[in-house]
């Protein structure tokens, strides 16, 4: 290698690493806004048409769109669950400080386990200054828990207003970046990386479809449940479960705080419809019908899907939900082409070596 070429390899990886390097910040939120474009994409297409080819008037209506979709809902919906949140904490230390220390009268009456957990109870409030004050004293970390989680919402509404940024760009320019992908994979590796490259669009098209269309099933579900339940702000609260049901075990915190809000109403009956409804119909729906949906739009096994989503969260946080599954099914695709090439390969060696040993014989 001449010092000119050692000198060029040098400068271009000094230059990736710097540019990725500044972007790190920023690398959730362009990778999410490129998995909400490539999945809008064909709507961006129909709008584009409409328009007239404009491209910034045609990128600007669909931000709007999803800030419409996305964000506005969101920030309701944060400010209600922090405001309920706080309301609650104050309930239960109002609660501690009226009560005698005694377990409730319900509780001795739970089928199996109800005796021996007022007898635990019992046990356990024998000295009920030292009990309450304990239990005060738990409350305030509880608050600053719940005020601490209002602040994370919070991170995150200003994350998605940085996707929603980004996302105009994409589709403004999503034509030419489209382009210079094509480009770049058909150089990188020619006609196998130009197939990964649409793999990848596919499958982050089937996951985004698999995720939406589940949290829209949940929230179907859930309104249902809410209205027979004669919960009030059930339309908002279907709301809170299709944007809670996108992170793992985030629908139990509407329908339970629903199902606590009917207890404490006096509707035994419909707070234990509202806990079994929630279990049993709202939550299982996510089991089978994500996978489904995965599976059906992008041909993937399950397990993969499984995997894929799991391991992503845990690698990559939320983008992961996406990442995950895209990664894997490009790694599956590319084994799939070395295992299918092999038997070409060995039929060609097989080939050259007869050709070999043709030209001996007629040499000797």
């Amino acid at each position: 290698m001449t010092p000119r070429r050692t000198a060029q390899l040098a400068i271009t990886a000094v230059l990736l690493l710097g540019c990725a390097f500044v972007l790190s910040p920023f690398f959730a939120a362009i990778l999410f806004a490129g998995t909400v474009c490539v999945t809008t994409w064909p709507l961006y297409q129909s709008l584009l048409l409409r328009l007239g080819g404009r491209e910034g008037l045609a990128a600007i209506t669909m931000t709007l769109l999803l800030t419409a979709v996305l964000l506005v809902p969101m920030i309701g919906l944060t400010a209600s669950l922090t405001d309920s949140a706080v309301d609650l904490v104050d309930y239960i230390r109002t609660q501690i400080e009226q009560s005698d220390g005694r377990p409730p009268a319900w509780l001795k009456d739970i089928p199996v386990v109800g005796p021996d957990l007022d007898a635990y109870i019992r046990k356990l409030t024998h000295s009920q200054v030292e009990m309450r004050k304990l239990a005060l004293q738990a409350v305030e970390p509880a608050r600053k828990f719940a005020l601490g989680l209002g602040g994370v919402v919070g991170q995150g509404l200003l994350q998605i207003s940085l996707v929603l940024f980004i996302v105009f760009f994409l589709y403004r320019d999503g034509a030419r970046i489209q382009a210079q992908l094509e480009n770049g994979a058909a150089r990188l590796g020619g006609e196998l990386w130009g197939e990964l490259l649409e793999l990848a669009g596919n499958t982050v098209k089937a996951v985004m479809i698999g995720i939406v269309g589940t949290a829209a099933a949940q929230a179907l579900v859930a309104l249902v449940g809410f209205l027979i339940a004669g919960v009030p702000g059930a339309l908002l609260m279907a709301a809170g479960v299709f944007f809670l049901s996108l992170v793992p075990v985030g629908p139990p915190l509407i329908w339970g705080g629903a199902a606590f809000w009917l207890y404490q109403q006096g509707e035994n009956g419909w707070a234990l419809f509202m806990v079994l409804w929630g279990v049993l119909a709202i939550s299982s729906v996510d089991n089978f019908l994500k996978p489904f949906l995965i599976s059906r739009t992008a041909s993937l096994p399950i397990l993969l899907i499984a995997l894929g989503a799991f391991g992503g969260v845990l690698a990559f946080g939320f983008i992961g939900i996406f990442l995950g599954p895209t990664f894997l099914a490009l790694g599956q695709a590319l084994f799939v082409s070395w295992t299918a090439s092999r038997p070409a390969v060995d039929a060609a060696g097989e080939a050259l070596s007869d050709a070999r040993e043709d030209a001996m014989e007629r040499n000797a």
